[in-house]
């Protein structure tokens, strides 16, 4: 079977691999949409860094890996004692694999297991691939309302839910969201549908701000010709926000975050920084903020996010900016994502029976 296969860095190739065989307690899934993550692009560009080089401590997998984490799919086959799918059923795929027995696992804090491992980054195959099989306790029915397209975004949807939940965000809050990258873009989706009544994102790549201003639920800010805590004082009356996520993973974004919440806010670290930041403590103290590290989700957040997505309220579709094809992954992909300059978004692969359009 075909599948996209990272090997070392900037060395990913669309590849025939062995078709997996299913376990028990296992499901096999034909892929349709399957999304190009942070997490793998930064594999592709400076890895291996999460795929393992020796047998993974939990799966055993080690390089050469299977791309893929963000995805949905179609049951194909179910291995004995499966009972919450069945042949035939669409479903979305959360990729986190756990050990169900460290101090993190017994307190229901999955996603902190000590030996954590993930779908398509350190496990027999990943989304990106014909075929792929996975434990039945990682799949989630998706209902007719729900798109393929829309199934493949939940992951993601899920990294910003948890991201805005951290903040404390109630019904009637303002929050800021510095970065609208595929995180921070669903952030603001996210924060909508929570009732958010004042929504302000900060983002310094205009293609990514016409796609924020084309939402129409957020003011839009340029951080390279604007003061982003002046404007936020200004468009809150001089309070400043209830919370803020800050989804750039860069020291820019924490330093207007931390200066735009008001008194008593939020602030949750949503983005990835790639290298040390610094706050100033003092300023923390005086106005009594609150900062929040965030990592993945809950495991048990699919059915929720789900809902969510089905209810029409988290329009997760919206972020999409194009569907390529799975043997064009590295040029129309990778490289596209990793140009600065570049107008790509986010990429879905078109894998597996995945509908041409």
């Amino acid at each position: 079977m075909r599948a996209a296969v990272f090997h070392d860095r900037h060395d990913v190739r669309v590849e025939d691999v062995p078709a997996p065989k299913v376990g028990p307690g296992e499901v096999l899934l034909r892929p349709f949409f399957c999304g190009i993550c942070g997490t793998d692009l930064h594999e592709y560009a400076f890895g291996p860094i999460v795929i393992p080089t020796e047998p993974h401590a939990l799966t055993g997998a080690k390089a050469p890996q299977v791309f893929g984490h963000e995805f949905s799919a179609r049951v194909v086959e179910i291995g004995s004692d499966v009972t919450s799918v069945a042949v035939g059923d669409r479903v979305s795929v959360m990729p986190l694999v756990t050990c169900g027995k460290c101090y993190y696992c017994r307190r229901g804090l999955n996603h902190l297991c000590v030996i954590m491992a993930c779908t398509g980054l350190s496990w027999g195959g990943g989304g990106i691939s014909e075929l792929v099989a996975v434990q039945e306790q990682q799949v989630s029915v998706l209902p007719d309302s729900v798109s393929d397209v829309q199934g493949a975004l939940i992951e993601p949807a899920a990294v910003a839910a948890y991201g805005v939940d951290c903040t404390g965000l109630r019904a009637g809050d303002t929050i800021l969201i510095t970065g609208a990258g595929p995180i921070g873009a669903l952030s603001a989706l996210y924060a909508h549908a929570s009732g958010a009544a004042k929504i302000i994102v900060s983002e310094p790549n205009a293609k990514r701000r016409a796609l924020i201003e084309a939402f129409g639920i957020a003011e839009v800010l340029d951080p390279t010709v604007q003061d982003v805590p002046a404007a936020v004082l200004a468009l809150t009356g001089g309070i400043g926000v209830d919370a803020a996520a800050e989804c750039s993973g860069h020291q820019h974004g924490l330093t207007a975050a931390l200066g735009s919440v008001r008194s008593g806010g939020t602030v949750a670290q949503v983005g990835l920084h790639v290298k040390p930041a610094t706050i100033d403590p003092m300023a923390m103290s005086n106005k009594d903020l609150t900062l929040v590290g965030t990592w993945c989700y809950p495991v048990y957040d699919w059915p929720r996010i789900i809902a969510l997505v089905a209810s029409g309220r988290y329009p997760v579709e919206k972020v999409v900016s194009e569907i390529i094809d799975v043997e064009n992954i590295v040029a129309d992909g990778f490289e596209r994502l990793l140009d600065p300059n570049g107008d790509a978004q986010k990429l879905l692969v078109r894998v597996g029976d995945a509908p041409a359009s």
